[in-house]
């Protein structure tokens, strides 16, 4: 196991159905009390890798912590300390909302009356409504509101707002805030890839089953290319950005100036534009679905 003291921790993890190779030697770790994003495309091992933590999946091989728990032989112990919202909710239709909830809570072995009620109006939730006839909005609802409501060491969440409107999208991110402040843990995975640079401390990126990378969403921006935007008050020439390394897609239109550079480039590039007397300059870092589209394309690659 790579790090002990990880809140989960997976070590080369596969899993297989047949021919198929879910999962191709995964190794994962998420620390404690962070928000962590788990990003990839759909066929990754995303939704079977979260189904492995929460011991719904046995791993073919591999080793895997959840709270220092084996989450197949220690399903129990695991489910009162983890709180999970599957990708598809599915609820029992005769039951309303409420009950639910509450039946979700004595699982875990108690309801926190008054958060329950504050978390149901917060996501303008009715929860006497069967679940039978609600949408898939309100059934994604009562899940957050169980998971949330049972405020569990970790949180593990799939693709947990499908189906949520923007203003209860907005909800649920302050509640993810809020568990964060408290020194909880979460880990989110989401195709929304805004959501996840919003929310997320820490990213790890999956492809094909198999870690392609995990580091602080800073790191990884750190680590591609700067879009740069510069202004000048007389034309430049092109020649001026001749032997520059690392920079790609210039434009340079009379007074202003356009690329994008790769880390190592940036200094050698700023001190160019300085030299041409830039009266302003914009350097604008990757977006998560820059760096998340780079991977992915690299995989494609390979």
């Amino acid at each position: 196991m790579s790090d002990s003291a990880a809140v989960i921790s997976t070590a080369h993890l596969t899993k297989t159905f047949g021919a198929t190779r879910a999962l191709d030697g995964l190794d994962l770790d998420v620390p404690a009390g962070e928000v962590h994003g788990f990003l990839g495309p759909n066929g990754a091992g995303k939704t079977t890798t979260l189904r492995i933590l929460m011991g719904l999946l046995r791993p073919t091989s591999g080793q895997v912590r959840v709270l220092g728990l084996d989450p197949w032989a220690d399903q129990v112990a695991v489910h009162r300390r983890v709180a999970y919202v599957p990708g598809d909710v599915v609820l029992w239709p005769t039951l309303s909302g409420g009950e639910v909830i509450d039946l979700l809570g004595r699982l875990r072995g108690t309801v926190d009356r008054a958060r329950r009620d504050a978390l149901v109006d917060r996501f303008d939730l009715d929860p006497s409504k069967r679940c039978r006839d609600y949408s898939k909005g309100n059934r994604q609802k009562v899940a957050l509101v169980a998971a949330f409501a049972a405020r569990a060491e970790l949180m593990i969440l799939d693709e947990p707002t499908a189906g949520l409107d923007p203003l209860m999208e907005r909800v649920f991110a302050d509640l993810v805030g809020e568990v964060r402040a408290e020194g909880r843990t979460v880990l989110l995975s989401s195709h929304i890839l805004s959501e996840a640079e919003e929310l997320c401390d820490r990213v790890s990126i999956i492809g094909s089953g198999r870690l392609v990378d995990s580091a602080p969403l800073r790191e990884l921006r750190g680590a591609h290319h700067t879009l740069v935007d510069a202004r000048f008050r007389t034309p430049v020439a092109p020649s001026a950005f001749a032997g520059l390394t690392g920079v790609g897609d210039l434009r340079v239109e009379a007074t202003s100036v356009t690329c994008r550079v790769e880390p190592e480039g940036l200094a050698p590039l700023l001190s160019v534009l300085a030299g041409l007397g830039a009266v302003s300059l914009t350097c604008t870092p990757p977006s998560l679905e820059d760096v998340f589209l780079a991977h992915y394309e690299s995989e494609a690659v390979r």
